[in-house]
């Protein structure tokens, strides 16, 4: 079972599989409905180690 931030942090460690516009999509279209938090996105993309990768995507959002 997950959840909408693990699965917008899993997109972003498997973006040289699915692509890298297909992860910033997910992130773009969860923080637009308003189905995660920063905090949630934040804890998520620590605990999938791509808290560096995502960073700058989620500075530009907020």
């Amino acid at each position: 079972m997950t959840n909408i931030a693990r699965t917008v942090a899993d997109c972003f460690k498997f973006r040289n599989k699915i692509g890298l516009d297909v992860a910033m999509e997910a992130l773009r279209e969860a923080w637009r409905a308003k189905r995660v938090s920063m905090d949630e996105l934040w804890r998520y993309a620590s605990l999938c180690r791509v808290a560096n990768v995502m960073r700058p995507y989620m500075e530009s959002l907020s």
